[in-house]
């Protein structure tokens, strides 16, 4: 959206929603850093982040439930997560050119920031909570809205979401780097019965992310689990 009103997007499937209230839009599209700069601009977005958050997670639920997934209980909460994890609430914002929208301070900016799978990320978070406030806290809307977006994803979400995320991260790496990531014990705290230990993940000789966990196998998943949302 800009000042003009909602742009028309290549993708038709992938539109932004229409805002009556401008100012809620400019402040879901204000990083911290622009109003640190630019105190006149208002609040930025970090509260419209957790609301935006929460209608995204209930939404992931109702869209299983309408699909009547008849899974195990684990596996649907992994789907569920898999929906309104880092990489997919990314690709949202990348296909609704969010970067673009997005008011950066000039160091953030020049950093490179609108390319961030986190921060475009946060933005798309912060873009359903605005949304929720523009039509008058209604659920309606911002179901019928998201629940769009996720049906055109939930078939790649149920094939994610039955993956552990190692597995995941072998696929991806092989498939855009030819090679497999290692992971590397580099700390291990407390005694041998209530040992916790702490895993890197190397690919290519660099450190991605790392993991903690009661056992290797449990910090090799979250140490693998942070590459992923760093990575994509």
């Amino acid at each position: 959206m800009t000042d003009a009103g909602t742009p028309s997007l290549s993708l038709p499937s992938f539109n932004l929603p229409a805002f009556n209230n401008e100012q809620l839009w400019q402040q879901a599209m204000t990083h911290s850093s622009f109003s640190n700069e630019h105190p006149e601009s208002g609040e930025h977005k970090v509260r419209l982040e957790l609301l935006g958050d929460d209608e995204l997670k209930l939404n992931s639920g109702a869209c299983l439930n309408e699909r009547r997934e008849d899974r195990p209980e684990g596996e649907l909460s992994a789907i569920r997560a898999a929906l309104v994890d880092r990489p997919q609430l990314c690709h949202f914002a990348q296909l609704l050119n969010l970067g673009a929208h997005l008011r950066l301070g000039k160091g953030a900016s020049q950093s490179g920031s609108r390319q961030s799978a986190r921060l475009l990320c946060s933005a798309f978070e912060a873009m359903i909570g605005a949304y929720f406030l523009d039509v008058g806290k209604q659920i309606q809307p911002v179901s019928d809205y998201v629940t769009h977006l996720f049906d055109q994803v939930v078939e790649t979400a149920v094939s994610h979401g039955i993956k552990d995320d190692k597995t995941t991260l072998q696929e991806q790496i092989q498939k855009s780097l030819g090679v497999s990531p290692e992971y590397v014990e580099v700390g291990r705290y407390g005694p041998d019965h209530a040992a916790e230990f702490v895993v890197a993940v190397r690919i290519q000789g660099k450190t991605y992310g790392t993991g903690r966990g009661s056992s290797k196998q449990k910090a090799q998943k979250a140490a693998a689990k942070e590459t992923l949302q760093m990575l994509f």
